[in-house]
């Protein structure tokens, strides 16, 4: 029916209107209840004569579609004209996110994994027509998210990612790196990009040669370092609070630092650049610098055309209900009786 659902969130308030129908149940009973404690159906027909249960229920249903009317509105459905295929240029782009138990270190705040989607979120923002897909690895890598323009998609995928996600531990740089060559379709492509979010620590000595194979098939590295060279401990929480710090074998808290020289070696390795992720804005300019600086290749994007918004016609729809329900009263009314829409007995 639409093509689009823009606010999703706001279907929440749609809970409000079972709420209303449960509480003017609960009044109508409790009115039933408390009438004939004081008199029979005969003599409450008799002193009030005007009162029209089915006006009553009417009021509700109307306010109850009102709700729903502005609801929709709220969502703010979309209508594409048309679905057409557009022509882009742009650079594939794959993101590496570290998910390792290293990266809750909080060596850097909040702590390493959340900057590190703090830092992709931010790079994807600043991006144009350019596909992104994403890789999650730690002990081993996991396609999160393929080749898309669906830049909504990526950062959802992106902020749904955990240390808990896999359950292999260490980092599987080598192996990330490998299923990244599987994301470019295109053989003849040259514009190829690898971004390694990572605290560097952990990664194999063969890193640094695996990334230069996958260089020789046209893919830049770049690696973005998270965490402090001091280091910091590992905190294991529960419901938010630190209970413990990880601990190796002979009891000791495990220090986690970060490891900018394997990160640059991979990154030389792979004609491509390292950088300290301290400073989110410094990160999003250099790789906006970088990527402009690169070639574009041309590839076709479907997409829907003239998006146009329907939320005006619902608000409409809802401001024109409340106030019916509000100038419909519960009584019955001269004019109304002369009519009798409602089919009453008078």
């Amino acid at each position: 029916m639409f093509d689009l659902l823009e606010e999703k969130i706001w279907f929440w308030t749609l809970l409000i209107i079972p709420a209303i129908i449960v509480l003017f149940l609960i009044l109508q009973i409790w009115k039933r209840s408390a009438q004939n404690k004081f008199a029979n159906k005969e003599m409450i027909g008799r002193l009030s004569p005007n009162k029209s249960l089915f006006k009553s229920t009417l009021k509700v249903i109307v306010l109850c579609l009102a709700f729903a009317s502005l609801t929709i509105a709220l969502v703010n459905p979309k209508n594409g004209s048309k679905l057409e295929t557009v022509k882009r240029e742009g650079v594939d782009i794959v993101f590496a996110v570290d998910v390792s138990k290293s990266m809750l270190a909080e060596d850097i705040a909040p702590n390493r994994l959340e900057k590190s989607k703090q830092l992709v979120t931010q790079i994807i923002n600043n991006l144009a027509s350019d596909r992104v897909g994403i890789i999650a690895y730690a002990g081993k890598a996991f396609p999160q998210l393929p080749i898309t323009t669906d830049y909504a998609s990526a950062k959802m995928f992106l902020q749904n990612m955990n240390t808990d996600m896999l359950s292999s531990q260490g980092t599987a740089i080598n192996e990330a790196i490998e299923l990244a060559k599987t994301y470019y379709d295109d053989d003849e492509q040259t514009n190829r990009v690898l971004i390694i979010i990572s605290d560097g620590e952990d990664h194999g000595e063969s890193s640094a040669s695996v990334a230069e194979e996958a260089s020789k098939e046209g893919i830049r590295i770049f690696t973005i370092g998270v965490g402090d060279t001091k280091g910091g401990p590992i905190p294991i929480k529960r419901n938010g609070v630190v209970l413990n710090y990880k601990k190796d074998r002979q009891g000791e808290t495990v220090i986690t630092r970060l490891n900018e020289e394997t990160l640059q070696n991979i990154a030389d390795e792979a004609n491509g650049a390292y950088i300290n992720g301290r400073i989110t804005d410094n990160v999003v300019e250099e790789i906006k610098a970088i990527l402009n600086r690169m070639d574009k290749t041309e590839f076709e994007a479907k997409q829907f055309a003239d998006f146009e918004d329907q939320f005006q016609w619902f608000l409409g729809i809802g401001i024109f209900l409340l106030f019916l329900d509000i100038f419909l009263l519960e009584r019955k009314t001269g004019w109304l009786k002369r009519l009798n829409l409602f089919n009453e007995n008078f």
